[in-house]
């Protein structure tokens, strides 16, 4: 099966990520696996693992889970603590050709119990906390059967209790038929469930399989991304097919995730936009735990070049990379573009990329009927095969934005002559007279160092307000604010809150409508 998962076959033939632990261990058994948490459904395998080892769990749990009456193209809702073992269950269950449906621990029990009613009787692997969280909604009504990952509880099958089931042989899924599902943030009502196909995952490898053909020897490959978001299954296939050594990261804490790195030095590391700005302080640690990086990678939201530039000087490599993607769940990556150490800190934060070698086509369609430009911003519209099948159980809210071969994304911005896209805002997200927030919260974040978050929001009356955190949540230096907003004379006063209050998705994004609704019930109760 060597041969099934090479770049080119898995163009081909699509991602059969089920398959993914056993192919990379017959490449090399022994490649490592490093976790700073223990596994809640195999607590004693330990934090340090082979590949071979790896395998070797996904198909004991593939066999568990058939045990306890899960079929090929059956789904199954992943619902539990944040922990690598989401991705562990969730390979066991696409082995043996089940769809694993992935939802984020943060979504609260109505939210969970909606989504379990629209994929129409699933299975429900989930642990006893979020069992219990559920208590109020209609579980037993709402799913085909519940399987817990440890323990026991009535009436629940318990994959503690079906260890030792007999191994079962792998499916293969048809390769445009349902893989995997996942959701959207949810940031603008009900989450929608977006499904994957093999195919569609597959294609999707390819600008980082391109990016990682660049490395001249094999890096430790850190990785920090949410482990029930597609992008996750990505990562850890290439990284596993491409033997590189992997540590595997829940914590978020800078000083745990200074000690961590201190101690694997990784060479490459993965991790969402927001956890890389949380750690940029550690670019002051005189330890260094950003010395043996040679590349940065993030996708899901352009990033702050202030944050790009501090990582790239803390690194001690030679010609350190940042390199930063553009996409959605909808589409995958889309566009992205390097940053190296001596410029990003002058780049524009709003130049997300070019269309990368051998992958989505992107356009930019007017809005007005007149041409897309910086001042008129358009529609950003992706197409490829990488294009997720449609939203689980609501095919008309998919063909809304579907228009033949191309996606609206729901983002505006603009191509420059050289062919740069730039992304400006989401459109739900624009405020009148503000051409693009993201520009002023990068270049507000670039003047005010003390700042460690910045958000524009439309208030009550559509005013843009800047909510600002600092760290360890000092007062905000008025005077120093009105300096560096001069030339911004429509933002409204500053609304400080402490970054904990944040309201955020699975992926770390602050959830704008909701802040500025919030805002709006914070001011309505002093009036």
């Amino acid at each position: 099966m060597n041969g099934f998962m090479t770049h080119n076959a898995i163009r081909r033939r699509g991602l059969h990520f089920g398959l993914v632990p056993e192919v990379a261990a017959a490449g090399n058994a022994t490649t490592p696996l490093t976790l700073d948490h223990d596994l809640d459904v195999l607590p004693g395998a330990g934090r340090r693992l082979t590949v071979a080892q790896l395998a070797d769990h996904v198909d004991d749990l593939a066999g568990r889970l058939w045990a306890a009456g899960v079929r090929p193209g059956e789904r199954i809702a992943v619902y539990k603590a944040a922990n690598f073992d989401v991705w562990v269950l969730a390979t066991a269950a696409a082995r043996i050709g089940a769809v694993p449906v992935l939802l984020s621990p943060a979504l609260d029990a109505a939210t969970v119990g909606a989504l379990l009613g629209r994929l129409d009787q699933p299975h429900l692997l989930t642990d006893g906390a979020k069992l219990d969280l559920l208590a109020g909604e209609p579980v037993a009504d709402l799913t085909r059967r519940v399987i817990v990952v440890a323990g026991t509880r009535p009436g629940a099958a318990s994959l503690a209790e079906l260890a030792g089931s007999p191994r079962v042989r792998a499916v293969v899924r048809p390769q445009d038929e349902p893989a995997m599902i996942t959701h959207t943030s949810g940031t603008t009502g009900l989450p929608k469930l977006v499904v994957h196909t093999p195919r569609s995952m597959g294609a999707r490898l390819t600008p980082q399989w391109w990016l990682l053909s660049l490395m001249r020897r094999r890096e430790t490959v850190a990785i920090h991304i949410s482990f029930v978001h597609s992008r996750m299954f990505a990562a850890m296939a290439l990284a596993l097919l491409k033997e590189h050594p992997v540590l595997l990261m829940r914590e978020s804490d800078p000083d745990r995730v200074a000690d961590f790195f201190l101690d694997h030095r990784p060479g490459f590391i993965e991790a969402l936009p927001n956890s890389l700005m949380e750690w940029e302080g550690l670019a002051d640690d005189p330890r260094r735990p950003f010395a043996s990086v040679k590349y940065f990678s993030s996708t899901f939201d352009a990033i702050h070049p202030r944050t790009m530039s501090r990582l790239l000087r803390s690194s001690a490599r030679r010609a350190p990379l940042f390199f930063q993607i553009y996409g959605q769940s909808e589409v995958g990556p889309a566009v992205g573009r390097p940053y190296f150490r001596n410029s990003a800190h002058k780049a524009d934060g709003r130049c997300v990329g070019f269309p990368l070698p051998g992958s989505a086509k992107v356009r930019v369609v007017s809005r007005d009927g007149r041409p897309p430009s910086e001042t008129n911003p358009g529609f950003i519209e992706v197409g490829w095969v990488g294009l997720a099948k449609t939203y689980y159980g609501e095919q008309d809210r998919y063909d809304a934005n579907r228009n033949g071969f191309w996606w609206r994304t729901g983002d505006v911005g603009y191509r420059t002559r050289f062919g740069c896209l730039h992304m400006l805002d989401r459109e739900v997200d624009m405020i009148a007279g503000v051409r693009s927030s993201l520009e002023v919260e990068d270049l507000l974040l670039g003047r005010l160092p003390e700042l460690t978050e910045l958000v524009v929001v439309p208030g009550p009356n559509s005013e843009p307000v800047p909510v600002v955190c600092t760290h360890a949540d000092r007062p905000l230096d008025r005077d120093r604010w009105r300096a560096a907003v001069a030339d911004f004379p429509q933002l409204a006063d500053p609304v400080q809150l402490p970054q904990a209050e944040l309201p955020r998705t699975a992926t770390l994004k602050v959830q704008r409508i909701e802040l500025s609704r919030r805002l709006h019930e914070q001011l309505a109760r002093r009036t």
